[in-house]
């Protein structure tokens, strides 16, 4: 696997992402993949008396973040055990993927700039190795009704 993490967003690709134009709801695939024990070098006021690990870490970032996500109107719509692919590259894991819906991309924009969330957001840097975050929008099933 190679060694680059993706832990934030570029300017390009939040930039890309208000040119999409998306509207009504969005939903934000979140695959993400923790770290073994929590690294709080960089986040110190955050970080607990003993080691934890990076699983622990993100319960923590989630038990922060919900009731800020829920004020602007998102939720978390799945929750499930990652693991290996069955299609993608060999080697490649996650060991957790989340649904998360906002109402709309200014709703996803002011909860993600919201200071109150951004004090307790150094927990989620803290659990992960790496991550993906794939803005979606919902629409009618390919086939069948």
């Amino acid at each position: 696997m190679p060694d680059v993490a993706y832990l934030q967003v570029t300017r390009d690709a939040g930039r890309d992402f208000l040119r999409r134009g998306l509207e009504g709801p969005v939903v934000m695939l979140n695959l993400l993949r923790f770290r073994e024990v929590a690294d709080y070098s960089e986040h110190p006021t955050l970080a607990p008396d003993a080691p934890i690990s990076g699983a622990e870490a993100y319960q923590r970032y989630m038990d922060h973040t919900l009731p800020h996500l829920r004020r602007a109107g998102g939720d978390v719509v799945y929750v499930g055990d990652g693991g290996s692919a069955l299609i993608g590259p060999p080697g490649e894991r996650w060991d957790l993927v989340l649904l998360i819906r906002h109402r709309g991309v200014a709703e996803f924009m002011a909860f993600a700039t919201d200071e109150a969330y951004l004090a307790g957001a150094g927990h989620r840097q803290a659990a992960l190795a790496d991550s993906r975050l794939l803005p979606t929008l919902e629409r009618a099933p390919l086939v069948g009704g």
